[in-house]
């Protein structure tokens, strides 16, 4: 699915909470969808107070899959809170959907999530982005499939990107700089199967090897904070959405 289906913007109307945001993530967020890539779409709800505040609770991330016009699609989401926690936790995964420019749906709560993100940005990102790395190498070398060796190149320049920025690129074809002189080869055959096998590569180990230390250089020189300084204002946020949640 190289192309993105237009009744994306219908798929908020039908959650059971209002949505704060819902962005695209997965292969197309990454530059590498493929003509058979699934839909992956990641977002934030807001569960009323009386869903929060009483005896029972209700549900922190709701997830939902489904098929449409021949697309599997996948909705996961999370209560503002717990997406916040997270955001706090240094986790890369939950920054890339905030900041995914594949919108589908938004709100001026998402807005003002965005405008914070940067000060929940530390250097201590660079280790999920390292720990994501070594997973996918490892699934890379257990499959010899092209999508975890892609994987690994992605989030290895992400992360040398923000280490060294301090700003969050997920595309992996604007990224190419960072990697070795074949990804944009590599890119090209990922889009044409979503599970194919990787052709063989001259030097591959040695170029993750190469990236790896790359990435451990730019954490421990970056310039981003220790500890992120959004708290107070996230936790303000999350206290008036809550209240404003019929």
């Amino acid at each position: 699915m190289n192309v993105l289906p237009g009744w994306l913007s219908e798929i908020p109307g039908e959650q059971p909470y209002p949505l704060v945001f819902a962005t695209v993530s997965g292969a197309h967020l990454y530059g590498f969808p493929s003509v058979d890539s699934d839909g992956d779409l990641r977002g934030v709800h807001v569960l009323p107070v009386e869903e929060v505040a009483g005896l029972r609770h209700g549900p922190e991330t709701l997830e939902r899959t489904w098929t449409r016009d021949g697309v599997e699609m996948d909705l996961v989401t999370h209560d503002l809170a717990k997406f916040c926690r997270l955001l706090l936790g240094r986790n890369g995964y939950v920054l890339e959907q905030l900041l995914s420019p594949l919108v589908v749906a938004s709100s001026p709560v998402h807005e003002e999530l965005v405008a914070l993100a940067p000060g929940c940005v530390t250097r201590h990102h660079a280790h999920h982005y390292l720990g994501f790395a070594r997973t996918q190498w490892g699934l890379f070398l257990k499959t010899m499939e092209l999508k975890p060796l892609l994987y690994t190149f992605r989030v290895l320049a992400t992360g040398m990107h923000l280490m060294r920025t301090g700003e969050l690129e997920a595309d992996l074809t604007r990224l190419y700089a960072y990697g070795p002189a074949y990804l944009p080869e590599l890119v090209d055959l990922k889009r044409e199967a979503e599970h194919g096998r990787s052709p063989s590569v001259l030097g591959v180990e040695a170029d993750v090897e190469r990236m790896t230390a790359a990435l451990e250089e730019a954490r421990d020189a970056s310039a981003l904070p220790e500890r992120a300084t959004a708290e107070e204002a996230l936790h303000d946020l999350v206290v008036r959405a809550r209240l404003a949640t019929p």
